[in-house]
């Protein structure tokens, strides 16, 4: 608050009087405009596509959460399946010393971090192939194929964006439709997202909301985006 000359309290007293007056929705750690806690789509372009080097760089402590929540759902011995992403790079961290899972994924990051403690933690790693796009995922006909012949009980999904018209988003098409293969071959969806995921809209629909069972997202989402996300999610666990 030093920029402004002004007290903390100050601050918060002004947000508490603006948030009483409908003009902002109060989140933790600050304020949201409506627009964006209503997830209206913000003005980037639905077409941009920042690299997995630049994305792995930002939200640190909402991710650690994220990825600790969602690693608490995976019983040992099961089968489960990683999409591309940084969040879900932060939860193969997590996995690594979870006993006798199967870990199907089109991340290349996460099948070289997973592999080089799979033998000790007795894990096996699939690597779906496919061809190479910014975020590091491998997409297209290849990978697509070989989920076809997959199942999982549980899949972990980082998604661009998540919007109550549109659902979850990627800028990426080709991408989106390696995403659903994904999703077709698991019994549960969980996708896990920030949240400045709220109310961003990418070129292409992967699927709508509904077909989430769980969503694990960190508490700087606003109490309206919650509501909203469980009106047409099960399960949502926010991250302390």
């Amino acid at each position: 608050m030093t920029a402004l000359g002004v007290s903390d309290m100050t601050v918060r007293r002004d947000i508490e009087a603006l948030a009483r007056r409908g003009l902002l929705e109060r989140v933790h750690g600050g304020a949201v405009s409506l627009d964006h806690a209503q997830g209206l789509a913000p003005l980037a372009p639905s077409t941009e596509e920042p690299g997995f080097g630049a994305k792995s760089r930002l939200m640190l402590e909402a991710k650690a959460a994220i990825a600790a929540q969602a690693a608490a759902l995976v019983k040992p011995g099961s089968s489960i399946a990683v999409s591309a992403g940084t969040t879900t790079m932060a939860l193969s961290r997590e996995l690594r010393s979870i006993a006798g899972i199967t870990i199907v994924t089109n991340s290349l990051p996460a099948a070289q971090l997973l592999a080089d403690s799979a033998e000790a933690a007795g894990q096996t790693v699939v690597l779906t192939g496919g061809t190479r796009t910014p975020s590091e995922a491998l997409v297209g006909p290849i990978a697509v194929g070989a989920l076809r012949t997959l199942h999982v009980d549980l899949l972990f999904l980082g998604v661009h964006g998540l919007d109550e018209r549109v659902g979850l988003t990627t800028p990426n098409l080709v991408e989106a439709e390696t995403n659903r293969a994904l999703i077709e071959c698991a019994r549960t969806v969980c996708v896990t997202a920030d949240h400045t995921k709220w109310g961003v809209v990418g070129r292409g629909t992967i699927v709508a909301l509904d077909r989430v069972d769980i969503l694990v997202t960190d508490e700087g989402l606003s109490s309206r985006g919650i509501n909203v996300l469980s009106e047409h999610i099960d399960r949502v666990i926010v991250a302390p």
